[in-house]
């Protein structure tokens, strides 16, 4: 069996820590699947362009302290970005229940991303 198989299975066994669930096409849930049918849509209707899964945004660069110890970045991975031909701008969107939209980690990047790509429009679905 597929080692990538078997260690999705394993997880949906366990059960996920935000009670999600994944699909079999890799989105981290059924809520984030379905809404990037909806921006699939929408894309073809003309009103976005430019639709991208995952993609990343750096808010911290990797860097080394006085005493040479190296830190690791922080990157900020958003479900979704894409061109708003109605806006006229770039959107970030992510997908989050109102569990996960609380988290403190997650706040912390949510504002580290508005304030780091103010050109951006930030949206929570």
């Amino acid at each position: 069996m597929n080692k990538n198989l078997m260690q999705n299975t394993k997880e949906n066994m366990k059960g996920s820590k935000y009670k999600n669930i994944k699909t079999a096409d890799g989105f981290d849930s059924k809520k984030e699947r379905k809404r990037y049918l909806e921006l699939e849509l929408l894309q073809k209707a003309g009103v976005i362009k430019c639709l991208a899964k995952q993609a990343s945004f750096e808010l911290v660069e990797t860097f080394k302290d006085k005493q040479g110890i190296t830190e690791r970045g922080i990157k900020y991975i958003a479900d979704f970005v894409y061109y708003d031909n109605e806006r006229k701008s770039l959107v970030i969107e992510d997908v989050k229940s109102p569990f996960t939209r609380k988290l403190s980690t997650y706040v912390i990047k949510r504002k580290l991303v508005k304030q780091k790509y103010p050109d951006y429009l930030f949206f929570e679905v």
